[in-house]
C-alpha cells in the first residue's frame, strides 16, 4: 500500500532529476543533506527497524568510533530526528536512541527521493 503523499514526493523528485539533466543543476534543498551522510543514514535506518538501540549497539552495527557516533547522533538529535535517553543499569551508564516521528518522515522523504533518482536514471 502506498504511503499518503508518496506519489507527490516521487513526482517532485523526478522533476528534480529532470531539472538536473536539463543542465539547470540540482536544488540541494530537495535532498536532506543531514540524512545523506553515511553514518547518519545508518543511524536513522537502524532506528527505523528497531524500537530503540543503545549507543554501543549502534557503534557495533555501524563500525564507527565513540567520537564519530556521538557527533553524528548529536546532529540528528539537534534536528529532532532522534531522541536520546540516558540512564544507568546498575552503575553502568546506558544511552538509548529512538527515531522520532519527524525523523521517520525525513527518512521516508529521503528514500522516496532516492528511489525516484534511481528510477529516472535507469530509464535514461
Amino acid at each position: 500500500m502506498a504511503r499518503p503523499g508518496a506519489a507527490r514526493k516521487t513526482e517532485a523528485a523526478e522533476r528534480e532529476v529532470a531539472r538536473t539533466r536539463s543542465g539547470a543543476g540540482p536544488r540541494t534543498a530537495e535532498l536532506d543533506r543531514l540524512i545523506h551522510e553515511r553514518v547518519r543514514l545508518g543511524i536513522v535506518s537502524a532506528l527505523a527497524v528497531n524500537d530503540s538501540l543503545s549507543f554501543n549497539e549502534l557503534k557495533a552495527l555501524l563500525k564507527t568510533t565513540d567520537g564519530n557516533l556521538s557527533v553524528h547522533a548529536r546532529k540528528l538529535e539537534e534536528a529532532s530526528y532522534v531522541t536520546c535517553t540516558k540512564s544507568f543499569e546498575g552503575r553502568i551508564p546506558k544511552t538509548e536512541y529512538r527515531l522520532t516521528a519527524a525523523g521517520r518522515r525525513a527518512l521516508e522523504h529521503y528514500l522516496d527521493h532516492m528511489e525516484a533518482l534511481i528510477r529516472v536514471t535507469r530509464q535514461g
